[in-house]
């Protein structure tokens, strides 16, 4: 007697393999070249089992949800997403997601079949990172963001039919205390940078706000000395080992007002460069970079960071980063008296709501004026 037969339905056949296996064909249409039917198989270890799942997957081809099962890897789905589908994003961008999928999600669920991930396995990458690393819930969000993206570009084109990410729990973000220097850390931080190599660099940045990848991509057609302001519209990145010029981080030109003593600075600098160009002759490097070495040539990240982590170490802040001299300029501009939109154009932020995101707390001197003020105004209106 045959193992083979048909479903009740018509829906296809169902047979018992020579492997004890039950196997059940279905048809998906025919190939436009041939002609010829296309079937496909699925396979289970008992009879009722195949013949559920070839009851769910004609339902979904008479409705017209039907999805082929992926042959991909989560791993080799990656690399097709990184390679043909992530055109759009920033090199630096790119660069950093393929860290994240490389030593962080890969080596837990990079075998994975695509189509049988599933929101559990997922959830258990995420609470491992939690649970077992030094990772940050920032870090493991950024995490979740690529995984989520990738799968959904997976469903664009068919390879899945749902996100199984999109049900996942990720830790809750905590805002971060803002690392900055107040008045009487940038007294001291001041007078610890006199004579540096990088003391003018390490002043703009404070005065100013620009990023890091900002200021060391300054270049002197950036810098009106006539209208004293400054254009900000591109930065200075390492790209595969190689500094480049690239867009600004929300892909935005901004220019920025700023004061008169920054202007001096920068009017200093010029003539100190002039010195190294004359000096260096035909080894001169004609970057047009602001601020660069001795002979012309753009400065480096790395070098620019620790020679700045070194200086706070030294006076006893540690944990100010580099871009806590942005933060820094932030809060005494505020403090200052500079109104929030003004504060969100210079530091080139996408909109005020996210200045004020970062910035909505106060300082400890902000709140000693603003109790002096509210001390001056309960006199005011209680001696009439």
């Amino acid at each position: 007697m045959s193992n083979s037969k048909k479903s009740a339905k018509g829906m296809g056949t169902i047979r018992k393999r020579s492997d004890g296996r039950w196997e059940a064909r279905y048809t998906i249409g025919r190939n436009p070249g041939t002609g010829k039917q296309v079937q496909k198989s699925v396979y289970g270890k008992t009879q009722a089992e195949v013949r559920k799942k070839l009851q769910a997957i004609c339902v979904s081809i008479d409705e017209g949800a039907y999805t082929e099962p992926s042959k991909y890897t989560l791993s080799q789905w990656f690399e097709v997403w990184l390679k043909e589908y992530t055109s759009n994003l920033k090199p630096y961008t790119i660069r950093s997601y393929d860290s994240y999928i490389k030593n962080r999600i890969i080596p837990a669920i990079g075998s994975i079949k695509l189509s049988s991930l599933n929101t559990n396995e997922i959830q258990s990458l995420y609470n491992n990172l939690n649970n077992n690393t030094e990772l940050s819930s920032k870090t493991i969000k950024n995490i979740h963001g690529i995984l989520h993206k990738a799968l959904e570009q997976a469903i664009k084109i068919g390879a899945i039919k749902n996100n199984p990410s999109d049900a996942c729990q990720i830790p809750r973000v905590e805002k971060p205390e803002i690392k900055a220097l107040e008045d009487k850390d940038i007294t001291i931080f001041l007078k610890a940078i006199q004579g540096h190599k990088y003391e003018t660099l390490y002043l703009v940045d404070l005065f100013t706000g620009l990023r890091q990848g900002e200021i060391l991509g300054l270049t002197w057609d950036c810098i009106d000395f006539e209208n004293s302001s400054i254009t900000i519209y591109r930065q200075l990145q390492k790209i595969n080992g190689k500094y480049k010029f690239i867009s600004l981080k929300n892909d935005k030109k901004r220019f920025i007002t700023p004061a008169s003593a920054v202007m001096k600075l920068l009017s200093d600098h010029k003539r100190l460069q002039n010195e190294w160009r004359l000096k260096a002759g035909a080894m001169w490097e004609n970057s047009s970079l602001v601020f660069t070495n001795e002979t012309g040539s753009n400065l480096s990240h790395n070098t620019v960071y620790k020679n700045f982590k070194r200086i706070v170490k030294k006076i006893g802040l540690p944990e100010i980063t580099f871009h806590g001299l942005r933060h820094s300029y932030a809060l005494a501009a505020l403090q200052s008296g500079d109104d929030i939109k003004t504060v969100q154009e210079t530091l080139g932020h996408h909109s005020a709501s996210f200045t004020l995101d970062i910035y909505g707390h106060v300082s400890e001197s902000m709140r000693r004026e603003s109790a002096k003020r509210m001390d001056s105004f309960i006199r005011g209106v209680t001696e009439k």
